[in-house]
């Protein structure tokens, strides 16, 4: 039985998640508060093993709960974000504080939160099988500003394998993850050196505008240049891009040049962007591929991976002692394809030697 606290100044939707979570047999709602002070204190005694924590709230925020709570008494939580800017931000440093996963809040009525049942439902017991040790990782959180930008719904993504121009030697990192990723890839991009001979494309799972702030926060951290990815960008060393949410990113040839695609073709497997695709896309650029695979729910990024190996291309899957979900990385393992299985910490460094040689 999973004992699950709601944190949360609407009643309503403390009621709503009440209800949703009393019909499963494996939940048990052991308490609620509508404030983030009465929650901590309410957490210290009643000991859940899930909090839902909603970010804005009176009194104390969920972000300042959220940091007491992974202090004093570590548990699993999820946090529950609006859909803003200032929404994603704080969501994108409560994952960097410790919270496991988030979900974006509904509008309050009864027929959307029946709409993310599963995505709720999935996450909540997924995030009570963490090890709570790997998602701490609490420190200052700088205020960003964030330039407007746009891009534009292409369908353009081709399935075909042509070998890419032999002009373009520089080889290409390539990173998918999801659950816990977000505190993955800053250990592994804010180690890749300003000299960093190549380009990196990367998939992280997250709905739109929240890939946005962790572009940014990263870019804010790292010696390389962190940017959300747009359509034709044109990858080249010491560049990262981030695939936007609500698309799917693959990498093309144009002439002697890389360039980032854009689409919105369905979602695979419920994900756009998905990690599948673009690790797919990249199998054309034979051994001037290294892709690394980090913690996640699922096995998206497996059939992407087999592809890359079966074309030449190098890879890493992050070992299940630093996984925060040893889902992607271990259906990657489980399928022979790993050149590399090791923890999150020394990743930056295997592709840096990797990329050098």
């Amino acid at each position: 039985m999973i004992k699950i606290f709601i944190a949360d100044d609407s009643a309503l939707m403390r009621t709503l998640l009440s209800d949703l979570f009393s019909k499963e047999a494996d939940f048990q709602v052991i308490g609620t508060a509508s404030n983030g002070r009465e929650a901590v204190e309410k957490i210290k005694v009643l000991k859940p093993d899930l909090v839902t924590m909603d970010i804005n709230m009176p009194i104390m925020d969920g972000i300042d709960a959220l940091e007491i709570i992974m202090k004093e008494c570590p548990t699993s939580v999820i946090m529950i974000s609006s859909l803003t800017k200032a929404g994603a931000d704080a969501t994108i440093k409560a994952l960097s504080l410790g919270a496991v996963d988030f979900i974006q809040k509904v509008s309050g009525t009864i027929c959307r939160v029946d709409m993310i049942k599963r995505e709720i439902l999935d996450k909540c017991r997924a995030a009570v099988k963490v090890n709570l040790k790997k998602t701490t990782f609490i420190e200052s959180f700088p205020k960003l500003e964030y330039p407007k930008k746009s891009f534009t719904s292409f369908n353009s993504f081709q399935k075909d394998f042509k070998v890419a121009s032999k002009k373009m030697d520089e080889k290409i990192i390539a990173i998918g993850t999801s659950t816990g990723g977000p505190r993955a890839l800053q250990q592994v991009i804010t180690k890749l050196p300003e000299d960093l001979p190549c380009g990196v494309v990367v998939v992280q799972h997250m709905p739109p505008g929240f890939t946005k702030s962790l572009a940014e926060r990263l870019n804010s951290l790292s010696k390389v240049t962190v940017k959300e990815a747009e359509h034709n960008d044109v990858i080249s060393p010491g560049k990262i891009f981030i695939a936007p949410g609500n698309y799917h990113m693959t990498v093309e040839s144009q002439g002697d040049k890389r360039v980032i695609h854009l689409n919105q073709d369905p979602p695979l497997a419920s994900h756009r962007p998905a990690v599948d695709i673009l690790f797919s896309s990249l199998a054309k650029f034979r051994d001037r591929v290294v892709a690394a695979i980090l913690t996640g729910m699922g096995s998206d990024g497996a059939k992407g991976m087999k592809c890359i190996k079966e074309h030449g291309g190098f890879a890493i899957a992050e070992d299940e002692s630093t996984a925060v979900v040893y889902g992607m990385p271990k259906a990657v393992v489980e399928l022979g394809l790993a050149d590399r299985v090791i923890p999150i910490d020394a990743i930056a460094d295997e592709l840096v030697q990797i990329v050098k040689k």
